[in-house]
C-alpha cells in the first residue's frame, strides 16, 4: 500500500539522504581539510533541485512546489560540518554529526512549514494554507480521493480530468 511508505519517511530519509553529503565532506576534508563538504553538497542538491522544478516539474505539470522541502536538509549539513570543524575526527562527525543530522531532520521542517499555518479565507470559510492545498490537490488514499475514484473521474496535477471506470 502506498499511505505506509509516508510513516517510515521520517526514519528512512535521514538514513539514505546522509550518504552522499558526507561522502562529499570525506574528500573535501582529506583532500583539502575543508569542513565545508556537507553544506556545499547540500546546496547543491538544493539548486538542482529548484532548477529541476522550475524546468521541469512546475512549469509542466503544475505540481505545488511547497509539497516537498529539499531546504531540509540544510540544518543537518550544517551540524555535521559544525562537528567536523570542532572535532577533527571523521570518527566523531560520524557518531554525533550522524546523531544531530538524524534528530534535527524533523524540526527542521518547522520553520519551513510555519507560513502555511497562516489562516486565509476562501469561499467564505476559513482556512490555513495547509488545507487549502490538500484541498485543491488530493493525495491518493484520502477520503476525498477515494470519493473521486468512486464518482469516476479523477483530477490529475495537470489541471485535467481522467475518467477512471
Amino acid at each position: 500500500r502506498i499511505g505506509k511508505i509516508d510513516v517510515y519517511a521520517v526514519t528512512v530519509a535521514p538514513i539514505v539522504s546522509i550518504t552522499f553529503p558526507a561522502a562529499v565532506q570525506a574528500c573535501l576534508w582529506y583532500r583539502y581539510r575543508l569542513p565545508i563538504g556537507a553544506t556545499i553538497c547540500v546546496l547543491g542538491l538544493l539548486l538542482g533541485e529548484w532548477i529541476n522544478r522550475y524546468m521541469d516539474f512546475w512549469g509542466w505539470t503544475y505540481f505545488p512546489v511547497n509539497f516537498c522541502f529539499p531546504s531540509n536538509l540544510v540544518p543537518g549539513a550544517i551540524l555535521l560540518d559544525t562537528i567536523l570543524l570542532l572535532g577533527g575526527s571523521m570518527t566523531l562527525t560520524a557518531v554525533v554529526g550522524g546523531l544531530a543530522w538524524g534528530l534535527v531532520f524533523y524540526p527542521g521542517n518547522w520553520p519551513i512549514i510555519a507560513p502555511l499555518h497562516v489562516p486565509v479565507e476562501y469561499n467564505g470559510m476559513m482556512f490555513t494554507l495547509a488545507d487549502l492545498q490538500g484541498y485543491h490537490y488530493v493525495r491518493t488514499g484520502t477520503p476525498e480521493y477515494i470519493r473521486m475514484v468512486e464518482k469516476g473521474t479523477l483530477r490529475t496535477f495537470g489541471k485535467d480530468v481522467a475518467p477512471v471506470s
